[in-house]
């Protein structure tokens, strides 16, 4: 039985990126950024208004009350091309280029215009509502570092700078494999001895969430030869084969037998946690096994630590692991001797903006109701007991 950490560096040692393609920016949302993205321009690429109002020089109102001569306008797509001169004023709309020669705007509301004339009851300060080109960014500088998941809010930037396609991580393909002779399909009504089926659901969402292509096969019963037979059957068109059960010690726990049966090497076998001590990683080539146990919570807790984390580094992504923090606990917890636990917990914040791990009643790695309540799972490190009010670490769902 392995730690945890050491369980996660095997998967980084292990696992290697699945190469790059190219997509359209319209079909990149959710992909990971195989190239950084580069600016080809300044940002704004002029200097631009903040207001509409007028543009004017800022030292020909230095001793306002003044009135200025207006001499043009500048509106989005429609600049206005000539040097502003001594004594005048141009209109100018948010968004538009400020013209030579002007080094100031002041907002409409704070003028008085009559005729082609503006009057300024203040002074205009140098540079007031003006973004200067290249204040957001400068030209060949890195916009987006590659290894960042592509975000609906990240879209527009590569768009603005050029860029109608994108390199992206190809995408690992899983297969999900439920194992048992006591699994049946969630649509049908289980006899005596028999369980629904709700991992495959459970991980496909999971996978895909991941950014994976996802499968799911037919369950598997308790026959090596059979369950041997679907693993290498998957993985000729998968990246990933996931089988869940028969990880454990019982006469038809089969998995790590039937991965060793068709030439994958044995990684891991057993990693100090709870739940999902049970939890094999294996390998044969470029493609990767991972035996989850059969408890709902213990196979999603498992995915989430060592699947989800394989998917991310096939991809090259930046972050792999799952999103960490600290919290403040509001009840005791205790650890095993030998393993670590992970509780499923809700999350609020104190009055003063602590964030608080609230741990939800709990009876074990079957617990699928406490499981679909929590956001968090708190870390309680084995041989460690927290008491209420101390610091934890948490991984957030």
């Amino acid at each position: 039985m392995i730690p945890v950490q050491k369980a996660l560096k095997l998967l980084d040692h292990n696992i290697q990126p699945l190469g790059t393609e190219r997509v359209g920016i319209g079909n990149s949302i959710g992909r990971i950024l195989a190239e950084d993205i580069i600016a080809d321009s300044d940002l704004p690429p002029f200097n631009r208004s903040q207001m509409d109002g007028y543009a004017v020089r800022s030292r020909d109102t230095r001793h306002a009350p003044v009135t200025l001569k207006i001499v043009g306008e500048s509106a989005a797509g429609r600049g206005w091309h000539k040097d502003l001169k001594r004594g005048e004023a141009i209109r100018i709309m948010t968004g538009a280029p400020v013209p030579a020669g002007a080094d100031a705007v002041e907002k409409i509301e704070l003028t008085k215009e009559y005729d082609s004339l503006v009057s300024f009851i203040d002074p205009v300060a140098k540079g007031q509502f003006i973004i200067e080109k290249g204040k957001e960014i400068r030209l060949g500088e890195v916009v987006i570092a590659a290894g960042r998941r592509v975000t609906p809010e990240m879209i527009a930037t590569p768009a603005a700078f050029g860029y109608s396609k994108i390199k992206v991580a190809k995408q690992p393909t899983v297969t999900i494999i439920p194992t048992g002779a006591e699994i049946v399909g969630i649509g049908k009504k289980p006899k005596r001895d028999q369980i629904r089926d709700s991992n495959s659901i459970s991980l496909a969402s999971l996978s895909a969430n991941s950014v994976a292509s996802v499968y799911v096969g037919a369950s598997v019963g308790d026959d090596l030869e059979q369950l041997g037979n679907a693993i290498d059957s998957a993985a000729k068109v998968s990246d990933i084969v996931v089988t869940t059960g028969g990880v454990s010690v019982g006469k038809y726990d089969l998995t790590k037998r039937a991965m060793a049966s068709i030439g994958a090497r044995i990684i891991f076998d057993k990693v100090a946690l709870r739940p999902g001590k049970p939890t094999v990683f294996a390998r044969r080539g470029k493609k990767y096994f991972f035996g989850l146990p059969g408890n709902p919570v213990s196979a999603a807790v498992t995915f989430l630590l060592f699947v989800r984390r394989a998917i991310m580094l096939m991809q090259s992504a930046t972050d792999p692991a799952m999103q960490r923090g600290f919290a403040v606990l509001n009840s005791p917890l205790r650890g095993t001797k030998s393993r670590d636990v992970y509780f499923p917990a809700r999350l609020a914040s104190s009055a003063d903006g602590k964030l608080i791990a609230v741990p939800l009643p709990w009876i074990g790695s079957s617990d699928l109701v406490s499981f679909a309540n929590a956001e968090a799972l708190v870390i309680v490190p084995k041989l460690t007991t927290f008491n209420e009010g101390d610091v934890a670490d948490v991984l957030f769902l």
